[in-house]
């Protein structure tokens, strides 16, 4: 587990432990810690993707100003 994936290796991480949740793989003693862990690999997608839209709008704007 590692505690700073890049966008692809915490998605893929996300979609295996959705994927345990939806088949019923995870016992209720793991359920608790695959949930925690699933909540910080989504503030961790989501800042990643909010970042690069932001650093891809700014790109524009130079491209726009530079017009």
């Amino acid at each position: 587990m590692n505690d700073n994936p890049n966008y692809k290796e915490a998605f893929d991480e996300l979609q295996t432990i959705v994927l345990e949740i939806e088949q019923g793989e995870i016992s209720v003693d793991k359920l608790s810690e695959k949930v925690k862990r699933a909540a910080l690999l989504i503030k961790i997608c989501k800042a990643k993707l909010t970042n690069t839209e932001e650093d891809v709008n700014k790109i524009l704007r130079e491209l726009e100003e530079g017009e």
